[in-house]
């Protein structure tokens, strides 16, 4: 008798459980349990825009950020500062920050208030190291 077959289905099915339960345990693909609008959270999801071109970089900010899970959570900070007239954005995962370049003076509450709306945290708000000498 050929127990090949009942094997190969057995492993399968194994797999199978195995993804299901970190599903179920987890709440959501990120760990995020659906806060940050990447896994059918309350977010606003994101749009994909090309990268922003802006004019002479006036002044720039980095970021602090908190609550970012995946590349869908970066694409929504990403989106949610480029939707800011003159201001261009490189958000990374790790470490969760964003290096904003903006053409004019722009509040940091303005930066802060759109990374917030999409469900995310800033935790600080500063000068580059290279533009502080």
């Amino acid at each position: 008798m050929n127990f090949a077959p009942y094997i190969i289905g057995a492993i399968f099915a194994a797999l199978f459980a195995i993804a299901v339960w970190r599903i179920i345990r987890k709440g959501t693909c990120c760990g995020c349990h659906g806060d940050c609008g990447c896994c059918g959270g309350s977010a606003t999801p994101p749009r994909h825009p090309a990268d922003k071109a802006i004019g002479a970089v006036a002044r720039q900010r980095v970021l602090a950020l908190d609550g970012l899970h995946c590349a869908h959570c970066v694409s929504s900070v990403k989106t949610a500062l480029e939707a800011i007239p003159g201001v261009a954005a490189d958000v990374t995962l790790n470490p969760q920050r964003a290096l904003v370049q903006m053409d004019r003076a722009i509040p940091d509450e303005t930066l802060r208030k759109a990374v917030e709306e999409q469900g995310f945290r800033v935790l600080s708000v500063n000068e580059p190291a290279e533009s502080r000498k």
